[in-house]
């Protein structure tokens, strides 16, 4: 998962990326052609509003998270690319793996050969809550919506319908607590979309000791859900991380792992 490549960029090539990247984001968020959404509680009219900022669950877009924190994943995808950040990149809960493209066009829109894609889903919903274990977690209803189980096939469908499926996309099928320990090396973007207390602890006590300084840790769920965001709260306190946290938008956050020691190296 090293990362050593150079990539060598020219202006004409970097406005080709901005313009691809742009297309991109309107493509995975469906602002284009503005699909209903197939939510419970929004009806079926397509509203720009609530897709910038991922208010709706889109019955054909390839992203729920909305244009907002879209951009987000592309900007810090293209940071942690053009600054040279050592490691992979990875999603844990993809949904129908819109997110997880994003990073893979990022990654061929700059000529970036070597860094893969880790996609960590169950391809099959949200679990249970075991209020036992996880008491933040009771009375989370996630597990209640089949929309939000989408298969490991069509996740691929949709990266091979963007020309995308190739050897740097690599699919983590199963619970995060089976999946993700098992994964050795580095990652310079860890993106958790997990919404419940469970999902978000064990992906961060897994994924956080391998993001390399510089890295970008973006959370998705923050604002909406409290489970995720008390499992943020918890894991900072425990590590003594006090690095900057920035918002998106009303539910994402992010920050960069050990930001004051990258500032103060010469």
């Amino acid at each position: 998962m090293k990362h050593e490549q150079s990539l060598k960029l020219t202006p004409t090539s970097l406005a080709g990326a901005e313009l691809y990247l742009d297309l991109m984001e309107k493509c995975l968020a469906n602002t284009i052609y503005g699909d209903a959404p197939n939510d419970p509680w929004t009806g079926q009219t397509y509203r720009a509003g609530l897709r910038e900022v991922g208010r709706d669950w889109p019955s054909q877009a390839h992203t729920m998270i909305g244009a907002k924190r879209l951009k987000n994943v592309r900007e810090l995808t293209e940071l942690a690319v053009l600054q040279g950040v050592p490691g992979d990149l990875i999603e844990t809960g993809v949904w129908r793996g819109g997110a997880s493209i994003m990073m893979r066009a990022v990654c061929k829109a700059y000529g970036d050969t070597e860094r893969s894609v880790y996609c960590a889903d169950s391809f099959e919903g949200l679990p249970s809550p075991d209020a036992e274990a996880y008491p933040a977690d009771a009375g989370d209803d996630h597990s209640k919506y089949e929309q939000l189980a989408v298969s490991v096939e069509q996740v691929q469908a949709n990266f091979a319908s963007y020309g995308l499926l190739d050897d740097q996309v690599k699919f983590l099928k199963g619970w995060f607590k089976d999946t993700l320990p098992k994964l050795d090396g580095t990652f310079a973007v860890v993106r958790l979309d997990g919404d419940m207390y469970e999902s978000t602890i064990q992906a961060i006590e897994a994924l956080y000791p391998q993001l390399s300084d510089g890295g970008y840790l973006i959370v998705d769920d923050y604002g909406a859900v409290e489970g995720c965001q008390r499992a943020i709260h918890d894991y900072r306190k425990a590590h003594g991380i006090n690095d900057q946290m920035y918002q998106i938008d009303w539910t994402g956050v992010w920050w960069c792992k050990n930001s004051s020691k990258i500032q103060a190296t010469p």
